[in-house]
């Protein structure tokens, strides 16, 4: 098991949280949407224009198989739990932690984020059933729930280290 895998919903702090388990643990860290914006020269806007989401969530799964194989932090993208088969291949080629925010502490984070499709086709209700829609998916595919709130990045960080070395040296 090699990969350290973020999971969560839109806005739980899976970028800022591998950014900084990158640095603390000296590993690289790879944003999911981003590298699959760079494979396809498009943005995730764009990407979900052209093929939908369902071929978005298809470029996530095919990111799953054919990563490199090497010591990494991934934060996955907020939809990838969605398929039994990537939090098969998750759980199967690394750790996974679900960070569990609030949905109020997400839709302050996400309402005016103009870089994600969901949010702007959808109304705060209709994205607060599709987070509790996935919550239990993300507790399924997850090794590791990671309680966000009240706690600091750094704090959670720590965490998330922590855990990853006590199963290293288990």
């Amino acid at each position: 098991m090699k990969k350290v895998y973020l999971v969560g919903f839109m806005g739980s702090g899976k970028s800022a949280i591998g950014k900084r388990l990158s640095n603390l643990l000296d590993m690289p860290f790879y944003d999911m949407d981003t590298v699959i914006a760079q494979q396809t020269g498009m943005t995730i806007p764009q990407i979900f224009e052209t093929y939908g989401e369902e071929g978005f969530r298809e470029m996530e799964t095919t990111f799953l198989h054919t990563f490199r194989d090497e010591y990494c932090i991934i934060a996955t993208g907020g939809g990838v739990a969605m398929r039994k088969e990537n939090r098969e291949i998750m759980r199967r080629t690394g750790l996974v932690f679900y960070l569990n925010s609030t949905f109020r502490d997400i839709w302050r984070r996400i309402s005016t984020d103009t870089n994600r499709p969901i949010v702007q086709r959808s109304t705060k209700s209709e994205l607060e059933a599709l987070f509790n829609k996935r919550k239990p998916l993300y507790l399924q595919s997850a090794h590791f729930k990671v309680e966000t709130a009240n706690r600091s990045l750094k704090e959670i960080t720590q965490y998330i280290a922590f855990q990853i070395a006590r199963f290293k040296d288990g």
